[in-house]
């Protein structure tokens, strides 16, 4: 059995982690870590965890925890894992982080967007970008996996065959997002009280969002160079779920034509036909949250727009799963050599 660790299990992503994997047949949670409820019954906060889930809330003792453990997951705050990060935890336990600590290879960018200081640039480049779909073989030997963010992953699985096969021009690149209120955590906050989320949609961090650079670099490695694209949020009142609108202007071919619809959906086909979690519709037939909610799936699909030489892509997901916890045990299977599904094989809750 592998013995896991989650720092940070009482967030929203921490739950998911710690109900992902009661019910994975391969692991045993040997440590819930909480600041917040030390001492607490994990139960107790949780009570969908009663009589399922035993034991109390620890604290976060990195020191303790990498001798007891096969792998730690750190659903925490930015900068946490990189202000005690250490070679000697990376030698003693593999590491899937939740945050954005190591997901950006500048940490110029990283300081500049999240205003911290990096304490543990060292680690940066060996960590491991932890999106299955694209770096699965990398994973596979990492250490240290940088899991990636809700907005990006849905962002770049959405636009990434198109822009590594030059299909669009990535400079036109525009992407709109929506998600639900849990991406923003459990922390109280007044904006995402009820009464000022409820019957309002909102966009945010506009032009300014810090997942904008994590999908420029990672789409920058897809296109060959770096590129700038605009990013725009919103809040929309739901508790789950993230839907990407993304519009680019397609590439013109040497004879001046635009590569077709069939020409793009068989783009599509050839990076996730074999894929198990990415699903691409079917013609007609464009992405929902509701079809995605409570699994590690998300849904793929574009329009081209040919009066405007434009496609518009779009992209759902789960933002608890596949947006975290989900790609986190994914990428946990990947580094114990166990089938990537493992453990994620449950179809999406409707109503």
């Amino acid at each position: 059995m592998i013995k896991a660790g989650i720092i940070g299990a009482t967030g929203y992503a921490g739950a998911e982690l710690a109900r992902i994997l009661y019910g994975h047949k391969g692991v045993e949670i040997i440590w819930l870590g909480s600041r917040s409820y030390i001492d607490k019954p994990y139960a107790s906060i949780y009570q969908n965890m009663f009589e399922l889930i035993e034991g109390d809330c620890l604290d976060d003792r990195m020191d303790e925890l990498v001798g007891r453990a096969d792998v730690v997951f750190t659903a925490t705050p930015q900068g946490f894992l990189a202000s005690v990060m250490k070679e000697e935890y990376l030698r003693q336990a593999k590491f899937v982080d939740l945050s954005a600590d190591y997901r950006i290879k500048d940490v110029r960018v990283y300081e500049q967007w999240y205003q911290i200081e990096h304490k543990s640039p060292q680690f940066i480049e060996e960590a491991v970008y932890g999106l299955c779909e694209v770096n699965r073989e990398k994973i596979k030997a990492a250490r240290l996996v940088a899991n990636p963010g809700c907005y990006t992953t849905c962002s770049i699985l959405t636009a990434y065959p198109l822009v590594k096969e030059g299909i669009i021009d990535p400079d036109t690149l525009i992407i709109d997002a929506k998600s639900g209120t849990s991406g923003a955590g459990r922390g109280a906050k007044v904006n995402n009280l009820f009464c000022e989320v409820n019957e309002n949609i909102k966009a945010y961090g506009v032009a300014t969002h810090r997942h904008t650079p994590e999908i420029e670099e990672q789409l920058g490695y897809a296109a060959g160079k770096p590129f700038r694209i605009n990013f725009t949020p919103h809040l929309v009142p739901m508790n789950r779920g993230i839907l990407v609108t993304a519009y680019a202007s397609l590439a013109r071919r040497a004879d001046g034509s635009f590569p077709s619809e069939s020409e793009i959906r068989a783009v599509y086909e050839t990076y996730y036909g074999g894929e198990k979690f990415v699903r691409v519709l079917k013609p007609g037939v464009f992405p929902e949250t509701r079809w995605v909610e409570g699994s590690n799936f998300v849904d793929i699909n574009f329009l081209v727009d040919e009066r405007t030489g434009r496609v518009i892509m779009m992209g759902a997901l789960d933002n608890l799963i596949k947006g975290a916890a989900g790609a986190a045990v994914q990428n946990m299977n990947l580094l114990f050599g166990l089938p990537e599904t493992e453990g994620l094989e449950f179809a999406p809750l409707f109503p």
